[in-house]
Formats: structure tokens, sequence, C-alpha cells
């Protein structure tokens, strides 16, 4: 049962991390407008069973009438709504909270941080640990996402299977399996026969964007929500009949690659790094499901 939609708001950002699943940068297009948003909640509505919605990116805040447009439709659902920033406004703590009082003032159940090396916020003064200080002197619910280094594994303790990303290793998708994995050790893909991280076969969590992708995890599509309603999309989802998540359930990234007779090297960092890679192989194939083609990096 999906009880959370988290809006990939844009696709732009002020940075360009290493270690992003969804390729964003100054120059990725793709935002919603507020249209768009209003059709989306009110699927939501239609849904019944989401609790809570995340603003996302890219960096939400780039377009901040359009972030609290959202957050406004989500107090007005009564919905629990978050959102995830790397803080690139926080030029200093009061003018943080000049950002984030509207946003309390219309009801924030989660504010979080990317506070870590991959955001520039070493030191004892960055804008991720400004906006931090203005969110904790405002009383707003507030974390920090703090992702480790390369080469450090994920922790089973930080994440569980199909919950958003707040902490541990890289996961080896997007720009992260093109710019990382070089020089870390390899398994054997024979024993990658499983999907550790993303919930296939029930998503609790899914992430949207303008351009109508539903995503189960980073550009894997369950449909597009502008061609079939989200709620419809979510009520008739069988993830055996799913091209992409089928032979992933039935066996991991390497059933997903004997499927469909994709033939690469036999050792990647991860299962990611190695679903990551067979996906990005079959895009023009199943253009509708392996979406948007950016996630890809392809252009």
């Amino acid at each position: 049962m999906v009880n959370a939609i988290h809006f990939l708001l844009t696709y732009s950002c002020t940075s360009q991390c290493n270690h992003c699943l969804l390729y964003c940068s100054p120059e990725a297009p793709g935002t919603f407008t507020c249209q768009q948003l209003r059709e989306v909640f009110d699927e939501i509505q239609r849904m019944g069973t989401v609790d809570t919605v995340y603003f996302e990116g890219g960096e939400p805040f780039l377009f901040y009438p359009l972030l609290l447009e959202g957050v406004r439709l989500a107090a007005r659902l009564g919905l629990r709504a978050g959102i995830v920033t790397n803080a690139y406004w926080a030029t200093s703590v009061e003018d943080a909270e000049v950002w984030l009082k509207p946003i309390r003032e219309m009801g924030i159940a989660d504010f979080s941080v990317s506070d870590d090396e991959f955001h520039q916020s070493a030191g004892k003064s960055s804008p991720a640990k400004r906006a931090f200080a203005a969110a904790v002197n405002l009383k707003i619910p507030c974390d920090t996402i703090c992702i480790e280094p390369a080469p450090a594994p994920p922790r089973e303790d930080v994440q569980g299977k199909g919950q958003p990303v707040t902490g541990g290793g890289v996961l080896f998708r997007g720009r992260a399996a093109e710019k990382l994995t070089a020089g870390l050790p390899r398994r054997r893909c024979e024993e990658m026969t499983t999907c550790p991280h993303e919930e296939l076969e029930s998503p609790r969590r899914l992430h949207v964007d303008c351009y109508g992708n539903v995503h189960i995890c980073q550009g894997l599509s369950m449909g597009n929500l502008w061609e079939t309603p989200l709620s419809r999309l979510v009520r008739e989802y069988h993830a055996p009949r799913h091209p992409v998540c089928g032979p992933l359930l039935r066996g991991g990234p390497v059933a997903l690659a004997k499927e469909y007779g994709v033939e690469l090297p036999n050792d990647f960092v991860d299962e990611c790094h190695f679903c990551y890679t067979v996906r990005k192989a079959l895009v023009n194939q199943f253009a509708a499901y392996l979406a948007p083609a950016q996630v890809y990096g392809v252009t």
C-alpha cells in the first residue's frame, strides 16, 4: 500500500554531485508547474492511502513559490509534509529563518538538510549547518542527511528496504554508477540475485516527476501519470507483469540481464551498480518504464 509520495519538484540543482541518483545539475531540465502539483494532489486524495509527501529534487528551493504551493496543498489535505534541501540559500542563520518561517506557518513535519562532503559542508559553518540552526530556532522538526564516501558500503541499520536514503554509503545509481565505482572492490554477478533496497512488489513510497514518471526506484517507472491517473496506476500495478520489475523479483539484476540478453562484464560493485548498468542498456527498449532517459545520463 502506497503511503508516501515524493515529489521530484525539479531536476535542476545548484550542484552536480558525483553521487546523485538522478543526474541533477544546473543544466538538468524538468520542473513541476502549480497546475501539475494540483493534479497530483487530486490523485493522492483519490488514492486515500497516502499520509506523507516530500518535496525533493534536484533542489526544491530553486523554485521557492512552487515549493510553498506544494506545502500549502499538503496542509490543506492534512498530509504530513517533508522537504529535502542542500540549503544553498542559507547565507546566514537569520536569512535562513526568513526562508523557513512561511513553511513553518503552513506546518512541516520534517526538514532534512544534506550535510556531507558531497555538498561542501565541511567545517563549522556551512549553508547546511546554518539552515539546520535556523530550523532548530524555529522549532521545525529537522534532521541531516549524511552520505559516506564511496568506499563505505550501505549500512543496514541506517536504511531499511523501501525507505528514503538518510545516511550510510553511496547507492551506485545515476551519476554515482559512472563517477564513483572506479577502483572499488567488485563482486561476481552470479551473487546478485535480489534487490536489497527497494520494495518492487508492493512499494510503500513512490517518486513522481513533472514528466509524469512514477518512480519505483530512480529511473524505474510504474508508468506515466499524465497518461494514466496515478490512482489507477497504483491500483493496477502488478510487479510480476512489469517488464523490468518482474525479472528483478524473480532473480535480481542477473535475471534481468539474462531475460533480455544483455552481455556485460561479470563483476560490479553491488546490486545497484549491476542493475543500473543493465537498465541503462535497455533504455531504448523500454522507454516507457526506464524514464526519464536523463536519469541514465542520456541527453
